[in-house]
C-alpha cells in the first residue's frame, strides 16, 4: 500500500491521502510531503498538517502564493474539515460541542483548559457501532494541535489506538490511531471545491457497521 495517494490534481494546488503511521514532515526517512513532492517531481507547499497517526485529505500547494492565500483561509476559518474517530469508551455526552483553552501538559502532550481566552471550537456528533464501539463525526472550527485528540479524551472517549491520549496497554492492541481526515470544503477564486474520502485501513474502520454509517455520514456538512 502506497504511503500516499493523489485524489485531485489542481493547476494551483493538490489533494492528497495521507496513510495513517507516516510522519507528516520528514524525520529519519521521507516524510508525507516530500513523499509527494518526489512523486509528482515538484515542489509542495504544505498549508496544514496531520499527526503521524492520522490518515486522510491533506491540501498541498504548488506555489508560495497559492500557499499564502491557503493560509489566510485557514486563518479565517473558510476552510471547512471533517475528521471520523472511533473511541472504545462512551462519551459524556453524544453530540455537541467542546470549547476551552488548550496548555501544554507533561511529555509534549496538550490539555483541555476550562478557560476561554483562545479556545480550541470542537463540535462533533456520534453513534453507536459495535459493542464499546463509538463513532465520531467531527468539525473542528479552529485549529490547535492535537485539538480533536484532546477533545475526545475529554469526553471521556479517548480515539482506539492513540497511544499519548489512550491507556497505552489498549493503544498498543490496536491496528491503528483510530482518526481520519474525511472531507474537505472550500471555494478557492470562487470556485468551490468539496472533497469527501472514507478510509481504507484499519479492521475496525473497514466493519460492516462503519460502512453502512458512513453511508449516512456520506455528505459530512449536512450533519451539523
Amino acid at each position: 500500500m502506497e504511503n500516499s495517494l493523489l485524489i485531485y490534481d489542481h493547476l494551483a494546488f493538490v489533494i492528497a491521502l495521507k496513510r495513517s503511521g507516516v510522519n507528516f514532515h520528514s524525520e529519519e526517512e521521507a516524510g508525507f510531503v516530500v513523499q509527494m513532492s518526489e512523486q509528482l517531481r515538484i515542489p509542495l507547499f504544505p498549508v496544514h498538517r496531520l499527526d503521524k497517526m492520522t490518515s486522510g485529505l491533506v491540501i498541498l500547494a504548488k506555489d508560495s502564493e497559492t500557499a499564502a492565500q491557503f493560509g489566510k483561509m485557514f486563518e479565517n476559518r473558510e476552510i471547512e474539515k471533517y475528521y471520523l474517530a472511533l473511541s472504545m469508551r462512551k462519551p459524556k455526552k453524544k453530540m455537541g460541542w467542546i470549547k476551552g483553552d488548550m496548555a501544554k501538559a507533561r511529555r509534549g502532550d496538550y490539555k483541555l483548559l476550562a478557560t476561554m481566552e483562545n479556545p480550541a471550537i470542537t463540535q462533533f456528533v456520534s453513534c453507536a457501532l459495535r459493542t464499546h464501539e463509538r463513532f465520531f463525526l467531527i468539525k473542528p472550527h479552529t485549529g490547535k494541535t492535537h485539538q480533536i485528540r484532546v477533545a475526545l479524551k475529554s469526553l471521556g472517549s479517548p480515539i482506539a489506538g492513540d497511544e499519548r491520549y489512550a491507556a497505552s496497554d489498549e493503544a498498543r492492541k490496536e491496528d491503528r490511531g483510530y482518526l481520519h481526515a474525511y472531507a474537505l470544503r472550500f471555494t478557492l477564486n470562487g470556485e468551490e471545491f468539496s472533497f469527501v474520502v472514507p478510509p481504507d485501513e484499519g479492521e475496525r474502520f473497514m466493519s460492516a457497521e462503519c460502512t453502512a454509517q458512513l453511508k449516512i455520514w456520506s455528505r459530512p456538512w449536512e450533519q451539523f
